[in-house]
């Protein structure tokens, strides 16, 4: 009986280095979750199941391990975001927007302390993040742009600047840290602070 062809020997090659690298990507992204920072190489093969060896097989420079751990990472967040209604009036809107980017917020700590942590030395996790951040200024802008339309075009510029900090996860982080806030406490305050800057005289 004739064995297996050229081609099926490939594929099932080309398979097997697909789930290695996802395991090691998956492993970096749990370890980082599991509030180990910096984990090595070494930590990041153990918790795959993959050998030292096979980690740098797949992975040539930890930019590009960091590049395919942050599009995981951003797979891993896709149904926590859905698109707000536009058309509800603006309390509906806050509580909306202040409920999801608190799932978001929370969801993200663990490995967005590693990548803060990391980002002076890797420009492409410096990249990532700062991808990160305009996308969830653009939202502030789309879910708010009713009133931020309405105010003073020298004063839109300032708003902008103060929502996006406000519902930032380094605002989030003081919040649950260094105030010592659960997240319903938390999600509410920055509702608070939303609809203060929302609604403050024009």
């Amino acid at each position: 009986m004739a064995g297996p062809s050229t081609a099926s020997r490939v594929d099932g090659r080309l398979a097997r280095g697909e789930r290695a690298r996802g395991a090691i990507v998956d492993a970096l992204l749990d370890l980082l979750e599991a509030g180990e920072l910096r984990p090595s190489a070494a930590r990041i093969a153990e918790r795959a199941g993959v050998s030292l060896r096979s980690v740098f097989q797949h992975f040539s420079d930890v930019e590009t391990l960091f590049a395919t751990a942050a599009e995981r990472q951003k797979v891993r967040l896709m149904p926590l975001v859905r698109p707000i209604s536009l058309d509800g009036p603006l309390a509906e809107r806050i509580a909306a927007f202040a409920s999801q980017r608190a799932k978001v917020l929370e969801a993200i700590t663990p490995v967005r302390r590693a990548a803060i942590l990391m980002e002076p030395f890797s420009r492409e996790l410096h990249v990532r993040l700062a991808s990160f951040r305009n996308d969830k200024g653009a939202e502030v802008q789309r879910v708010f742009a009713r009133e931020i339309a309405a105010r003073p075009s020298a004063s839109r510029r300032p708003l902008v600047a103060a929502l996006v900090v406000a519902s930032g996860w380094t605002t989030w982080q003081g919040l649950r840290e260094h105030q010592g806030l659960d997240r319903t406490q938390a999600r509410r305050v920055l509702a608070h602070m939303l609809t203060a800057l929302l609604h403050e005289e024009r």
